[in-house]
């Protein structure tokens, strides 16, 4: 049981979202028919921006670079190296196998990088030159040959910093351009911009649309919502950097919901006071204020316990665990994105330098997924190779029986011409048999 201090006004549901898909089927439509024509259209339409090319050559890159401040080079080279350390740890995880099952049985398994992925490195308010680490050096760690980048220009400029930041990542391609217009030409592919097998990256409403009614003709990292935080929070925790880091990421959007999970309930009374007193001097309180007012919520429970199962409900994104003990969250939770441990760690530090994904589950997926990996840029397929006859004659005998009772005739006969053919059963091999 839990007692609540605040609750979510608006509380997420399922929000009828039939004109952000027909919009956006319209426009996956208009590419499909019209190609390079309908992008530069959508492009010009959403984003004022109809160049000539958008794909950036080489000395468009080096000019645009050149303008970056040093600074801010060395800073996205730092992070980059941390996000590239812990995905190759990821990539080395993760072995090809081959056993021996019977005599001569042998089954393997590899792991195999998709030929091309595309990277949709969002701009509009946040030009998110982090997403550019997440999605493109993490691809190319996992061995992708191909990776082609899209992010659109901010306000009819380029965002320098994030074209960087895609550059320095290891992007093959990497095109001025957003949107859903973006995300159909890389999945469809058109005249100019070549098809990927593999989407990542955050988005809008309708960029997350635009993946989502792409699935299946392509993949996908996940479908991704709003940006969540759930703070759990003991009588040790300090009340003003719970409410500092309850805003940090409220600060992404009016909906996104902030949620903290107390033991103490004066220590949740004092956020709200600090939140209160935080708020109005935000340059981002547009955002963030309308996103705690609606989707804020504080829950007082009895123990620690209480709060890691509460919290398990909400599925979030991202967990913080401000508790004497927070390594006890890595035991008792099992559904959330990422977990942030102890006062020393904050969400903002996965969001834009520690080197793990910020690419995460929303809207409870974290039921059933983690977020964006390395692993997500391979697929894990299998082989079989039988060298034993002796074998082979067995399992074409235990296949035959299997088939006929589902049955499939021409399985059975498939496993009986390798009884036959290779073993002592009782039927004669003879290609006229069969």
């Amino acid at each position: 049981m839990s007692q609540p201090l605040k609750r979510a006004v608006a509380p997420e549901t399922a929000a009828d979202l039939s004109q952000v898909r027909e919009t956006v089927s319209q426009i996956i439509a208009d590419v499909r028919s019209r190609g390079d024509e309908a992008v530069r259209e959508y492009s010009g339409k959403f984003d004022g921006w109809q160049p000539e090319e958008f794909r950036l050559g080489p000395e468009d890159i080096e000019r645009i670079i050149a303008e970056v401040d040093d600074r801010v080079i060395e800073d996205i080279r730092f992070v980059q190296r941390q996000v590239r350390t812990f995905a190759q740890h990821q990539r080395d995880s993760l072995t090809d196998i081959e056993v021996e099952t019977l005599p001569g049985v042998h089954l393997g398994q590899r792991h195999i990088p998709v030929s091309a992925s595309g990277a949709y490195v969002p701009g509009g308010r946040y030009p998110l030159t982090a997403s550019a680490h997440m999605t493109i050096v993490t691809a190319k760690v996992a061995g992708v040959p191909r990776v082609a980048a899209c992010t659109p220009p901010i306000r009819g400029e380029v965002p320098k910093a994030t074209i960087a930041a895609m550059h320095l990542a290891g992007a093959d391609e990497i095109y001025l351009l957003g949107g859903v217009q973006a995300v159909a030409a890389l999945a469809m592919g058109t005249e100019t911009i070549g098809r990927v097998d593999m989407l990542a990256g955050p988005g809008n409403a309708y960029v997350a649309e635009a993946k989502r009614q792409l699935f299946g003709e392509v993949g996908i990292d996940l479908f991704a919502g709003p940006t969540e935080i759930l703070v759990i929070a003991d009588e040790t925790a300090d009340p003003f950097v719970v409410a500092v880091d309850l805003l940090s990421q409220a600060e992404h959007g009016p909906d996104s919901p902030a949620v903290l999970i107390t033991t103490s309930e004066q220590l949740g009374r004092e956020v709200l006071a600090h939140i209160e007193e935080i708020l109005p001097g935000m340059p981002t309180r547009d955002m963030a204020g309308p996103a705690w007012r609606d989707h804020g919520e504080i829950h007082v429970v009895a123990d620690t316990d209480a709060a890691f199962a509460l919290a398990d409900t909400f599925a979030s994104e991202h967990v913080e665990v401000l508790t004497a003990e927070p390594r006890k969250a890595l035991d008792a939770m099992r559904d959330y994105g990422a977990l942030f441990l102890g006062e020393g760690t904050c969400v903002s530090y996965g969001d834009k330098v520690i080197g793990t994904n910020h690419v995460l589950p929303t809207r409870g997926a974290a039921r059933y997924t983690g977020g964006l990996w390395v692993g997500k840029f391979l697929k894990t397929v299998t082989y079989q190779e039988v060298t034993d006859r002796a074998s082979s004659a067995l399992l074409g005998e235990i296949c035959g029986r299997a088939s006929r009772v589902e049955l499939f005739e021409g399985h059975a006969r498939s496993g009986d011409v390798r009884a036959a053919k290779y073993g002592s059963a009782e039927l004669t091999w003879s290609k006229e048999r069969w």
